[in-house]
């Protein structure tokens, strides 16, 4: 079986630098799929299906390749929190995060066209935010880090700062769960190792 090439449905810039840091040469093909269609209140639920329906929406493109779609929410209070719309609501979220802890979901689907497989599954990691003040906050807001990212920080960027501790998948938080997608190639019948450039 020969190695397929490594695509990535998604814009994600700090998915396709876990993906370099690790070695997998991949091919950006961001999935115009409208999360909006998806409603679905329970979170691991939600990531898998949106990582599912962008990978699919991104697989028409190419004859023999692994598509790999990806999405995360943050569950916090029980409530699903994705990418803030503004900064407003980036401050008020921030408010409730801040001493607080949430769940980061991230769902990961994979279809191998060569094979005609799909694998999805889902990674949860529980982030604990450090007590922040308002000038704080603000000043985090202000960077515009929080606006491009789901829960409104980058564990990656400046939100390092703010962010206690960890329980579980550190590339996870990040976007992409590493040691998930080692164990789903393998499901495929793939080494990790096949992929590195």
């Amino acid at each position: 079986m020969g190695i397929p090439s490594f695509v990535l449905a998604s814009a994600s810039p700090a998915r396709r630098r876990l993906l370099q840091t690790v070695g997998i040469k991949s091919i950006v093909r961001a999935s115009d799929f409208d999360e909006s269609q998806i409603q679905i209140s329970e979170p691991a639920q939600l990531v898998t299906t949106l990582a599912q329906c962008k990978a699919e929406t991104v697989a028409p493109q190419f004859e023999s390749a692994l598509i790999m779609g990806c999405d995360s929410v943050l569950s916090l209070n029980g409530e699903i929190h994705g990418k803030p719309v503004d900064t407003a609501e980036a401050i008020a979220r921030w408010q409730i995060m801040q001493g607080n802890f949430g769940d980061l979901y991230t769902g990961h689907a994979l279809i191998d066209l060569t094979q005609n497989r799909t694998i999805v599954k889902s990674q949860v990691t529980r982030v604990y935010f450090a007590q922040m003040s308002d000038k704080a906050i603000n000043a985090y807001v202000a960077t515009g880090e929080p606006l491009k990212c789901a829960g409104a920080f980058a564990l990656e960027g400046f939100g390092s700062l703010f962010v206690e501790k960890i329980e579980g998948c550190h590339s996870n938080v990040i976007g992409l769960s590493l040691p998930l997608l080692r164990r789903m190639l393998a499901e495929l019948e793939y080494d990790v190792t096949d992929f590195w450039q």
